[in-house]
């Protein structure tokens, strides 16, 4: 029995030293890279992640409201030229884009210079089909600031010239969403240096009209 708790006293050690390093590598790396003011350089096109519009008690997701407003506010202050809003479309009850594109348009930013990727199913596929479909190899990330970390490490790695815009009102999170983040960080590793992984669906080239 103490060779069994030893045993997996060191696997506990090891697997927390491996979330702690991937996290301060991802971290590190990508934090020159997200901006909150209006020094952010300027970009043809801003890739607007999604999220739900409701939080799971029915109110509205702040999330959702905080980047909606950001991505506006770049648009308003001619930061970038074109919103590529991408996020899950799962089900004719459920689509991320078509409400970002609602909310986008009651804050005056016109129809025609939105596009929609219906495939972002997850950051890595949203962050990836920016390049690989969508033919951009420069672009504004808009998300909060704990996201863009992870955002950016996934951009950086497919080559993508990427910054991010932090939509944070209020950057405080909870525990939970906060856990599930490092999580996160540390399966983005895996999943791009270990997995290899690629988007669910590519798909034919889009041209965006900017």
């Amino acid at each position: 029995m103490k060779a069994l708790f030893r045993a997996f006293f060191w696997i506990a050690i090891s697997v927390a030293l491996f979330i702690l390093a991937t996290n301060v590598w991802i971290v590190s790396t990508t934090g020159d890279q997200i901006y909150e003011k209006d020094d952010i350089p300027g970009n043809d096109v801003a890739l607007v992640l999604g999220t739900s519009k409701q939080t799971i008690e029915g109110r509205p997701n702040r999330f959702f409201v905080e980047r909606m407003n950001a991505a506006a506010d770049l648009y308003e202050k001619r930061k970038i030229k074109h919103l590529l809003v991408s996020g899950d479309n799962s089900s004719k009850y459920y689509n991320e884009p078509r409400d970002m594109l609602k909310a986008l348009g009651d804050l005056s930013v016109p129809e025609n210079d939105i596009s929609l990727d219906f495939a972002g199913f997850r950051t890595l596929d949203s962050v990836v089909r920016s390049k690989e479909v969508f033919g951009q190899e420069s672009i504004t990330i808009v998300t909060q600031k704990f996201h863009c970390y992870r955002s950016l490490f996934i951009a950086n790695k497919f080559g993508i010239n990427a910054v991010a815009y932090s939509a944070d009102k209020d950057n405080s999170i909870g525990l939970n969403l906060a856990f599930r983040e490092v999580l996160a960080r540390t399966y983005a590793v895996v999943d791009l240096y270990i997995f290899q992984s690629q988007p669910k669906f590519l798909g034919e080239k889009i041209q965006l009209e900017i």
